[in-house]
């Protein structure tokens, strides 16, 4: 299981991974943030970069604030090694301080 922040703004011109918002993962979505529409496309845009089920993708926090923490479930890590999910992340343009662990 991992945990992952992130810092969501929506209403962007495309979906993409846009840096650091603090200690969060920044992604800018075209969808609305209203009625659910920008938590459903977090969900479907980190599924398919993460080449996960959207079902693996939980929010823990934040269904309804620009900052979420979301759950990434049946992700397995060894100790001593960086996170799957973010090295996945980091193909896709990521900064690599990202590559750190998060407690």
């Amino acid at each position: 299981m991992a945990t992952l922040h992130f810092h969501i703004v929506p209403n962007a011109k495309e979906d993409k991974v846009t840096g650091e918002h603090g200690t969060a993962i920044r992604i800018k979505l075209r969808a609305p943030a209203v009625e659910g529409k920008a938590n459903e496309a977090l969900r479907n845009f980190l599924a398919e970069r993460l080449k996960i089920s959207a079902r693996s993708i939980v929010f823990e926090y934040g269904q309804k604030s620009r900052e979420k923490v979301i759950r990434i479930e049946g992700v397995k890590r060894r100790r001593g090694t960086t996170m799957p999910v973010t090295n996945n992340l980091n193909r896709k343009g990521l900064p690599t301080s990202f590559n750190r662990e998060r407690r």
